[in-house]
């Protein structure tokens, strides 16, 4: 799908994500407008504050303007409030929505997402990417309308004292939209570049810290430093770049509002010359462009808030434009048979040329256990993960029960699986809350205790000091991989599909926690239709058949006797594990 992501057309999308929080920014709104009526009503008072007080010497005046002030900045002070809470409602709110919407986005996506985008980067868009777009949607707009607000009252105030001289001053205008032109440009050349490095370094970090173990046993300490100090070097000086754009900006609008300081203070002598300036609409002409000054400063520095939102943006609109996982099935799927037949399956990667799967095809029947056997990266895992449609075949078709598997509604489709990996996952909370995991929320005690007693289990959960309710830590940190595994095969036994994916469910185990898990597995896995996938052939010399992969390919199928006199790829991967296991 090709999406327009252009600056302007970003900054089209923008507006949109406001809004659900209109009456909220209508407030923050009326609050700006006050402000800067009051500061154009500050402006006006300076003229009889000189005039009235210091030269005509009037005493009323000497109460009546210190109260006239003191009124104008409870207004301010009051409509500053306002702005600022309603303000951080809209933009903490914007972040929220686009953190989910994100969210929701990643996990509606095709698997092939997530070989090819790590993990750190989708952090990234969820967490700092989100918070910058809401500056450069309600935090700089505050800013932009703030002082641009400011700038328009202070103006007013100039024209009402001297309207010639404002004019003379305003010959600065063009010079300050060039410089601000400028300063966009440089700032959006920047700013995606500093996200990009920021997420880069997070990766870096992930993995380092997430390998720490391999790192210190392999002496790869110093090459994840270099590799990770490189990248911050890099970030270090996109960011000064930034900010030197900003300063140098800051800098150029300082020395603009020197020289327009200069033409006031000359076309306001020959003003005054003339009579047509008093010494209090000098005071207002001065006082007012001393206020506009800081207020162009602002302005100025927006540039940098706006142009990192709207780098983010693209990052965040890239994700919720992507395409979601293909579901168009229309044929309502209750409780499937469990009848899986793959039919001359063809897989090719993108970017690849060389296919992962080709030319594939099995029938799995109800009942019955199919081995997938094979040398790493022969295919194994991506064949099973076309049945959840995790990947779409290049071609070929699955079917399910006689249709094919896109056929049916995803989630249907779905809820016929349930998978056991060797990389378990399991996520920090209670035991029984991993066990009745997503839709099992519902499932009543008595069945998860059932599930956890059939998966070998209850022994281990029965020790820990709240039971069924016992935190199980980041990950399941608090347990063995054993028990984590058993866990595992417990949701499955809960989730009772007649289809089950055991993707080298002991391949990590010790002797005694693979027994325990084996032993569950054979109360999981009769009256199911089950493919396993086995590193050690040992575990599967039982299955009703076995499939031999070989550089994307079957090149052989049978039983585990047939296989063995047949002499061929399947003969010598066992001869060679039965001599390491014997060695």
């Amino acid at each position: 799908m090709s999406v327009d992501l252009s600056p302007r057309a970003i900054y089209r999308r923008l507006p949109a994500l406001a809004k659900p929080y209109r009456a909220i920014l209508l407030l923050a709104l009326l609050g700006l407008v006050l402000e800067g009526a009051a500061a154009g009503a500050f402006g006006m008072l300076t003229k009889p504050m000189v005039d009235e007080t210091f030269v005509a010497k009037n005493p009323q005046s000497g109460l009546l303007l210190p109260l006239a002030i003191v009124a104008i900045f409870v207004v301010r002070g009051i409509a500053g409030y306002i702005t600022d809470v309603y303000m951080a409602k809209a933009a903490r709110g914007i972040a929220r929505d686009m953190r989910v919407q994100a969210m929701d986005k990643y996990l509606r996506l095709p698997g092939l997402r997530f070989d090819t985008e790590p993990v750190p980067s989708m952090l990234v868009r969820l967490g700092s990417d989100s918070d910058q777009v809401a500056q450069a949607v309600v935090d700089s707009a505050k800013v932009m309308l703030q002082q641009s607000l400011q700038v328009v009252a202070m103006l007013g105030v100039m024209l009402y004292a001297s309207w010639r001289v404002t004019l003379a001053v305003l010959l600065l205008g063009p010079l300050i939209a060039w410089m601000m032109d400028k300063v966009g440009r440089r700032y959006r050349r920047f700013g995606h570049r500093v996200q990009e490095t920021s997420a880069q370094m997070m990766l870096a970090a992930d993995q380092a810290l997430s390998n720490q173990q391999e790192v210190k046993v392999y002496g790869a300490r110093a090459a994840e430093m270099e590799r990770y100090t490189s990248l911050a070097d890099h970030y270090l000086r996109l960011s000064l770049k930034v900010e030197a754009t900003r300063s140098i900006s800051s800098a150029v609008v300082q020395l603009t509002g020197a020289v327009g300081l200069a033409l006031l203070l000359f076309f306001a002598g020959r003003e005054a010359m003339e009579g047509r300036l008093s010494a209090g609409g000098f005071v207002q002409l001065m006082i007012s462009m001393l206020a506009i000054i800081p207020a162009l400063k602002q302005l100025t520095n927006v540039q940098g808030m706006l142009q990192r939102g709207v780098a983010s943006a693209e990052r965040l609109f890239h994700v919720l434009d992507a395409d979601d996982e293909i579901d168009a099935g229309t044929r309502p799927l209750a409780r499937a048979r469990g009848l899986v037949e793959f039919r001359d399956i063809r897989l090719t990667y993108p970017g690849q040329s060389r296919p992962a799967l080709n030319g594939i095809t099995f029938t799995a029947r109800p009942g019955t256990v199919t081995a997938i056997v094979g040398r790493s990266g022969s295919g194994k895992s991506t064949l099973v993960k076309l049945l959840p449609r995790f990947y779409e075949p290049s071609g070929g078709q699955v079917l399910l029960d006689g249709h094919p598997l896109a056929d049916y509604p995803l989630p249907d489709l779905r809820r016929q699986l349930a998978m056991v990996g060797q990389q378990v996952m399991l996520f920090d909370g209670t035991v029984a809350a991993n066990v009745a995991y997503g839709e099992l929320r519902g499932a009543e005690q008595a069945r998860i205790e059932r599930a956890l007693r059939d998966a070998n289990a209850m022994e281990f959960v029965e020790q820990l000091p709240d039971g069924l309710q016992a935190q199980i830590g980041v990950k399941g940190g608090k347990l063995s991989g054993g028990q984590r595994q058993r866990l595992a095969i417990a949701r499955a036994m809960l989730k009772d599909a007649p289809i089950l994916i055991l993707d080298e469910a002991t391949a990590a185990l010790d002797n005694a926690s693979e027994r325990l898990v084996q032993d569950a597995l054979a109360h999981l896995i009769p009256d199911r239709t089950t493919l396993v996938i086995a590193h050690r052939l040992s575990t599967v010399e039982h299955a009703d058949q076995i499939l031999v992969l070989d550089d994307g390919k079957l090149v052989e199928q049978g039983t585990h006797a047939e296989l063995l006199a047949r002499g061929g790829v399947y003969a010598h991967l066992h001869a060679m594990q039965f001599r390491e296991a014997g060695a």
